[in-house]
């Protein structure tokens, strides 16, 4: 983390300088706004969260209750999550306080009692140690989303949500600075009774799977209809279960099953307890059943032991369903390239399915961090309206795919013991998929933001579309080793990483050409920068030489590795890194030893993987994305005074 380059900074260094409309930001709701987010779901706040970090973006989160949420239906929290919360700078907390899942148990039916159950495997989460270093989760929903509100408010926009407020109707116009006019009713405090009109230029559900926003611009859902119910409780409970604190999926010889999953702090738990078909013409009667009939149920599955329930703390009833939406914003698909959008839903809006993989608040997340970034681009003005109908079509795969996922394991668990072809079949499905649930499946196709592979070969370890994958290297300045995936902030900024061919810090080498390009060409991306703006404030340029740290000389790096930042224009040096002799990050990516150049999103998707040598191909990726360039001729290497 870095501070002090805007003066010496006694009190929390997360706490960022007020900047745009976080100086003097108006307590009451604006009749006009740039960005209108309704629901402070995961959705909601990861969007609001974003944006926060573009403090001329003026956006205001609503929602209906008088406050924060106390108690979250979601609880699982999978890598690629945890990976996005390192960029938000709140996984080290989130991490101390959550339950980590390193194993997940099965039981089954004793083969020689099936009245009794009896634990019939154990698989690791991660064995190989290959899909993240970054831990599975399980915490509240809520204490995620009050880490992201202290994100807000720590931004310079200085962002809180407006509580207090619902959605009544949205309208969108054809023209105009503010085209999408919302009706807004108070529901809580000193707003309960009220009216409000707000225009806006773009809009945000994530509302929800009863989302007014998605209702307001004709989305539909569609999918299957629910016909299997569970029973799921958070409790205290003693037990003489022996893996009470460990995930378990347990199968009765009553044909009923258990999803146990143990909760932060020590003794809560959960548990997603299998109430049978339910029945089409009295849906009424699954939907009434008790807390203590969840809790029998429990008993009888995990028979011989049992279950002494000394508090709940939530309990709900539901059906397992699976639906989604065609489109992710208020285009239609016969006006697809004739119009940009101006309402987006994310989250349950979009897509609903089981709760047993885990995935609704996580894909939300990701929902989120993908349209959150392309909005301040293009409302900050750095990229074109084109760019946020990427989001429609990056996001709808990602969830037909969830949901063809989540419907083989929400099927599989609610099957009986003696329907399986193979006894291990549950325990198989859960280690072979693995990297789906956790989320680096997500391979987002060719488009205006992802290049083809015609250059993979040089950096196969950084699959381009797939999320980049962090390694490890020593930055140079204070010999520290370093994830350098870790060091890359939700800033909205690309990165650009620059490894180097095999010439020292100093000598001749392509990676030395591409620097002076990048630094002073007017067709480099650098060149968009505004020239009062820090030299990286919109691309984050580090270099990753192949030598050890001890090897690089820092004055001979290239100047555009070490820029000048703040008012005092002091000059950063910790975007130069080295390699580790011991894991090289050369070998551990797949990395040419003639250099490369991988460029990663703000969401951080690698974008492209470039040879040095290619200036023009990648002046020609950013010519679409960015809004405006300096004519040709025009001084683009200068630094603010």
């Amino acid at each position: 983390m870095q501070f002090h380059h805007h003066g010496y900074v006694s009190g929390d260094p997360k706490v960022e300088p007020a900047a745009g409309v976080g100086i003097d930001r108006p307590e009451d709701l604006p009749d006009e706004v740039d960005v209108l987010i309704v629901g402070t779901g995961p959705a909601g706040m990861v969007t609001a969260a974003q944006l926060a970090q573009f403090p001329n973006v003026t956006t205001r989160v609503i929602d209906r209750r008088g406050g924060r949420l106390e108690i979250g239906q979601a609880d699982g929290i999978q890598a690629r999550s945890v990976e996005t919360f390192q960029a938000f700078d709140f996984a080290a907390e989130l991490t101390a306080e959550a339950y980590w899942i390193t194993e997940m148990n099965f039981w089954k039916p004793d083969d020689e009692d099936p009245s009794r159950i009896v634990r019939s495997g154990r698989a690791v989460d991660d064995e190989t140690g290959n899909i993240s270093e970054f831990p599975h989760l399980i915490v509240n929903q809520a204490r995620v989303l009050d880490h992201f509100a202290q994100f807000m408010a720590n931004s310079p926009a200085r962002m809180k949500p407006d509580f207090g407020y619902e959605l009544r109707s949205l309208e969108v116009a054809d023209e105009g600075d503010h085209p999408v006019t919302v009706q807004l009713a108070g529901t809580a405090g000193d707003n309960e009774g009220q009216q409000r009109t707000i225009r806006a230029k773009y809009v945000l559900g994530g509302d929800g799977a009863r989302s007014k926003v998605r209702e307001s611009i004709g989305c539909t859902m569609a999918g299957n209809q629910a016909n299997h119910a569970w029973g799921v409780m958070d409790v205290l409970a003693n037990t003489d279960f022996p893996d009470i604190r460990t995930k378990c999926a347990i199968q009765s010889g009553s044909g009923g099953s258990i999803l146990l999953i143990p909760r932060e702090g020590g003794y809560l738990f959960r548990m997603y307890v299998d109430l049978g078909e339910v029945d089409a013409d009295n849906k009424r009667a699954i939907r009434s059943t008790t807390i203590d009939e969840i809790i029998a149920h429990a008993n009888a599955i995990i028979h011989p032991y049992s279950l002494d329930v000394r508090s709940v703390a939530w309990h709900s009833v539901y059906e397992v369903g699976h639906r989604l939406t065609d489109r992710f914003d208020d285009v239609l698909p016969e006006d697809i390239g004739t119009r940009t959008p101006r309402v987006f839903i994310a989250g349950d809006a979009c897509h609903t399915h089981s709760a047993k993989a885990g995935q609704g608040m996580n894909v939300s997340i990701q929902d989120a961090f993908n349209l959150g970034w392309k909005l301040g681009h293009v409302l900050d003005g750095r990229a074109p309206e084109s760019l946020l109908s990427t989001y429609s079509a990056e996001r709808q795969v990602v969830a037909k795919d969830l949901i063809d996922f989540d419907k083989e394991w929400s099927t599989m668990m609610a099957m009986k013991p003696e329907e399986f072809d193979d006894p291990s079949e549950l325990e198989d499905f859960y280690v072979r998929t693995a990297e789906f649930p956790a989320g680096f499946m997500t391979e987002y196709a060719p488009s205006m933001l992802t290049a083809g592979p015609t250059h993979q070969d040089l950096a196969t370890g950084f699959p381009i579309g797939k999320r980049f994958k962090s390694a490890t290297a020593v930055r140079v300045c204070d010999t520290n080793p370093k994830h350098i995936g870790h060091q890359a902030r939700a800033d909205g900024r690309w990165r650009i990483y620059v490894f180097a061919d095999e010439p020292a810090a100093g000598a001749p080498s392509r990676a030395a050409d591409f620097a002076e390009w990048l630094d002073t060409s007017a067709e480099s991306p650098l060149a968009a920068t505004p020239s009062d703006a820090d030299r990286d404030a919109w691309f984050d340029v580090k270099v990753v030489y192949q030598q050890d740290h001890t090897n690089v000389d820092i004055n001979a790096v290239p100047t555009v590795f070490k820029p000048q930042v703040g008012p005092f224009q002091l000059t950063n040096l910790e975007k130069v890194y080295g390699a580790l002799p011991d894991d090289d990050i050369f070998d551990a990516r797949g990395l040419s030893r003639d250099g490369a150049v991988v460029v990663v999103r703000p969401d951080q998707y690698v974008a492209h993987v470039l040879p040095l040598t290619a200036t023009d191909e990648l002046a020609a990726f950013f010519a679409p994305i960015l809004q405006s360039r300096p004519a040709v001729g025009q001084a683009a290497g200068s630094t603010p005074s």
